[in-house]
């Protein structure tokens, strides 16, 4: 856990980028999550479910409505009528992605750096002895990560989301960008809960109407990445092309959608918010009616963004071992297939697992809903 500190102005985000160790680029597995839903904190809520999920995958979700250029894969599972989401990246994604171009991996690289500079090892960054002079607090190790795993609702449907928290407040001092520090500051605080979590971003500078515009835009999932783990504050670093941060801002997350309320190409997260719980309730029926048997499609139109979906071949594994793929596509919708033996060996990718849970996952939660529902079936009896 880091504590958010002032960046310094002009701070250099270029800075110690040749012993950047960047974590190599995988399957967007949910086993972290999984973990902690296994443990005696979140196992209740775990049971109580309706979906589980990554942070990202749920805001590639919500954000489907206003995006116009990147489509998604989804790798779906429904284990005791909890739906598992893991975003599906082929060995050909994974390769592009690892393989970045020299100007992307750099750019890729500022938003690290920034955090370097507005983090600190303690709350009073005077304190922590890995601080450089220059403001740096540490080269970049994207292997190492804090999560926090949260549960929310959407609609009717209970979430257990788990997403990478930036840092926690700091000192509390607008005094410290000018290297000022008072002993009346509030100390930073963890308190267990989101209310002190801080999100941090950065984008280039804005010059005119254009960059205000597509900065506009880039709110929308500043919004729901924050929105859904219920960090209540983003700070924004504001650079040049070249890497140089020229300005800090500080944005309440439940204020941005009135930032763009009324202008042209404005976003409304009420949109957003009912396209994800129809998606939900859209994906249950599909496995729904596969359960039962049924193999048709849903009807689909051009005024609805869900598209049809295709339960093919005999039912050669329970539902509880299915997976189904949802394919995106900006402007045609979401349009959901179950997968053969071959895609489901394809997800598995050699590993020990039952779809793309671990097995030794699946078996607890499996053989927990089996006791369940012998229990169930006793008091019945008696």
């Amino acid at each position: 856990m880091k504590y958010f500190t002032h960046p310094p102005h002009n701070a250099d985000l270029t800075y110690a980028y040749e012993t950047w160790i960047k974590r190599p680029e995988e399957r967007g597995r949910l086993d972290g999550l999984l973990t902690a839903c296994l443990s005696d904190e979140v196992s209740p809520e775990r049971q109580r479910a309706n979906v589980v999920s990554w942070r990202g995958v749920m805001t590639k979700i919500l954000t489907a409505p206003y995006e116009e250029r990147d489509g998604w894969l989804l790798n779906v599972m429904c284990v005791n009528d909890t739906l598992y989401f893991e975003e599906h990246l082929s060995s050909q994604k994974l390769k592009e992605k690892e393989n970045m171009t020299d100007r992307n991996r750099l750019q890729s690289y500022f938003g690290y750096a920034f955090e370097s500079y507005c983090t600190s090892a303690t709350p009073d960054p005077g304190h922590d002895p890995g601080r450089l002079p220059n403001g740096w607090s540490g080269n970049i190790d994207t292997n190492v990560q804090w999560c926090s795993v949260v549960k929310t609702k959407l609609g009717d449907s209970r979430m257990i989301i788990g997403g990478e928290v930036d840092c926690v407040e700091g000192w509390r001092s607008d005094l410290s960008l000018l290297g000022l520090r008072f002993s009346s500051c509030s100390p930073g605080r963890y308190t267990g809960q989101p209310n002190t979590f801080v999100e941090l971003k950065t984008s280039l500078t804005i010059r005119g109407p254009q960059d205000e515009a597509r900065f506009e835009k880039k709110l929308l999932k500043f919004y729901f990445q924050s929105f859904l783990l219920g960090v209540p504050e983003i700070k924004v670093g504001f650079r040049t092309p070249a890497g140089r941060l020229k300005d800090l801002q500080s944005f309440k997350t439940v204020q941005l959608p009135r930032l763009v309320r009324g202008k042209p190409g404005a976003w409304d997260p009420n949109i957003c918010l009912d396209f994800g719980s129809r998606f939900i309730i859209f994906l249950r029926s599909i496995i729904d009616d596969w359960d039962m048997g049924s193999s048709g499609s849903s009807p689909s139109s051009s005024s609805d963004i869900l598209s049809e979906s295709r339960a093919a071949g005999r039912k050669s594994r329970s539902k509880e071992e299915c997976v189904w793929r949802v394919t995106f596509v900006p402007g045609r919708g979401p349009e959901v297939v179950l997968l053969d033996d071959a895609g489901v060996a394809d997800v598995r990718n050699g590993e020990d697992r039952v779809g793309f849970l671990p097995t030794s996952y699946w078996d607890k939660v499996s053989a927990r809903a089996s006791e369940s529902k012998a229990k169930d079936d006793r008091k019945k009896s008696t």
